[in-house]
């Protein structure tokens, strides 16, 4: 292997050093898979498009692989998308095709991209929607810290140091449970997760890529789940609130009112995570390009040399120091970063949380690396910096035209009307008990996927639904938590969800070769059994009448 491609292995999304493998396996591997796997690698370096040696999946999964693999390139995908867009949007104005909003009762009309209006719109918001689309900025100031850590060394090393202390019946529970509580402020659980559950892969010998798949999963089909009172149940809680103020009698929901379903939702999906991690996405991987990289990282020695000792030291001490400062802006009453009425939930600490974790990466990385040399001066900071960027320019050139799919979507209200529509239309089943449930939780999973945003959904469901089912007996808690179930699960199958991109460049970090069809096939198993396993807890709860949250349960008093 030369030079050129052992550098593009290190490269963990354009982050680090971290090197790649081809697929499967664990340390125990004998000499000749090895050396089938490093020739299966070597023809893929003659052939680099050659698709006949990744392993297909099987079933209905097969089905998925192949019709994904048809489709072109992310970029062309969402400009024909963006197409469609304009091209419904004249049609459903010409037609005069409306809604109206439950909560207000303003009637929501569609408006037509393919008009004098539509077009200035365009034109005078095309940079703008580019500029200020929120995801491209968190990706590239989180990586950029992940990066320091990265090429200093110190990822790496700790992420030995875990993989081989923690018992493997427990490593891959902890990636997904990290994954769900990783979202507390925002989507940062999304962008850190993924890489660092690849470095412990290898360092246990697996796919990486197998990795970055159970760190996505877990950090987006988890997205709701948490430990902790987390932003989501703030604005949800809010939304709710707002409705049943006006009902008989007036009621408010809590940022704690689905707490407890959510902490056993938790150790949930870390225990269903983990089966299909292990059941089907490290085989799946086994022939991934790379393997025979992979077992020779897992099979380095496993001390820890002095250097990295005193590093680990340097890097922990100034770890505990910055926790220190910003326990100090938080935690006393009148704390800076404690919002005006002074609580955390939500407050500027969660809406800053990018950029301290940027720094909580930054600084014990900088640490790390001048105690063991792999930073020798300020400027190799910045090298390090931009060399996190270098893999990012295809997901930086896909953000221009999905922050245009996302932009025209919603000016044209068909985001809008779609949602309105498809709540009636359940509303009009007369369907009451689990199978309204399961009716309603599924409607909001495949919105969800093209519908990004969790809040104006709730915002256009909380208004039908909450009254409707209030007249059934039900609390707007658990209609509320119902919703939280169908928005979280089917994110990490959404081929236009907005961090899609940023996994299909991480993956092609390791095998160029997969495309959107054997992604997409990799992750179905989580997004379909997570499901079911969610709608199980889901009855277990309803038929129990646990409560739900603190002072919460699903029915009425």
């Amino acid at each position: 292997m030369d030079k050129e491609s052992s550098e593009e292995q290190k490269n963990l999304s354009g982050q680090g050093e971290g090197a790649p493998g081809k697929g499967s396996g664990n340390t125990g591997k004998s000499k000749d898979n090895l050396d089938g796997q490093k020739d299966n690698s070597d023809n893929q370096k003659d052939n680099p498009d050659s698709q006949d040696d990744i392993p297909q999946a099987t079933g209905i999964l097969r089905w998925i692989e192949v019709m994904g693999n048809k489709l072109p390139h992310p970029f062309w995908l969402f400009v024909w998308i963006c197409v469609l867009i304009i091209v419904v949007s004249g049609i459903t104005s010409y037609f005069e095709v409306k809604a109206m909003d439950p909560g207000t009762g303003a009637i929501i009309e569609a408006q037509n991209l393919i008009s004098g209006e539509g077009l200035r719109w365009f034109l005078q918001h095309l940079v703008t929607n580019f500029a200020h689309f929120a995801p491209l900025g968190m990706v590239l100031v989180m990586l950029m810290g992940v990066s320091i850590a990265e090429r200093s060394g110190l990822l790496t090393i700790v992420m030995r140091n875990i993989a081989f202390a923690t018992p493997r019946k427990l490593i891959f529970p902890m990636i997904f449970i990290i994954g769900a509580c990783g979202n507390i402020g925002s989507d940062a659980g999304v962008v850190v997760v993924p890489p660092i559950a690849a470095l412990i892969f290898m360092q246990l010998g697996y796919h990486p890529i197998a990795g970055l798949i159970a760190g996505y999963a877990g950090a987006t089909a988890g997205f709701t789940a948490n430990f902790l009172i987390a932003g989501t149940d703030v604005l949800l809680a809010g939304i709710s609130t707002e409705i049943t103020e006006n009902m008989t009698p007036p009621m408010e929901v809590s940022a704690t009112a689905n707490w407890y379903f959510m902490i056993i939702s938790t150790f949930m999906l870390g225990i269903g995570g983990a089966l299909i991690v292990q059941r089907y996405t490290i085989p799946r991987c086994a022939g991934f390009s790379g393997m025979n990289k992979v077992a020779e990282i897992a099979e380095q020695k496993r001390d820890t040399t002095p250097e990295e000792k005193k590093g680990l030291r340097h890097a922990g001490i100034s770890l505990l120091v910055f926790i220190a400062v910003v326990a100090l802006l938080v935690v006393p009453a009148n704390a800076p970063l404690r919002s005006e009425e002074g609580g955390i939930v939500p407050s500027p600490f969660l809406r800053g949380l990018v950029p301290i974790l940027f720094l909580l990466f930054a600084i014990p990385g900088y640490f790390y690396g001048r105690a063991v040399g792999t930073v020798k001066n300020k400027d190799d900071i910045l090298k390090h910096m931009e060399h996190g960027m270098r893999g990012l320019a295809g997901y930086i050139v896909l953000m221009l035209v999905v922050a245009q799919f996302i932009n025209l979507f919603n000016w044209s209200n068909l985001d809008t009307i779609l949602a309105i529509n498809g709540a009636e239309f359940l509303q009009a089943t007369g369907l009451t008990g689990p199978t309204l449930f399961v009716l309603f939780i599924i409607l909001i999973a495949v919105l969800n996927i093209f519908l990004g945003s969790g809040s104006a959904k709730w915002a256009i469901f909380a208004p039908i639904f909450i009254p409707m089912l209030a007249q059934l007996g039900y609390s707007p808690s658990f209609v509320q938590l119902m919703y939280r179930v169908g928005d979280s699960i089917t994110n990490c199958i959404s081929p236009l969800y907005v961090y899609f991109p940023l996994l299909i460049g991480w993956i092609h970090q390791y095998d160029k070769r997969l495309k959107i069809g054997t992604i997409m096939s990799l992750l179905v198993p989580y997004a379909i059994i997570l499901f079911v396993m969610w709608v199980i807890l889901l009855f277990i709860w309803f038929y129990f009448n646990l409560p739900i949250g603190v002072g919460e349960y699903i029915y009425l008093d």
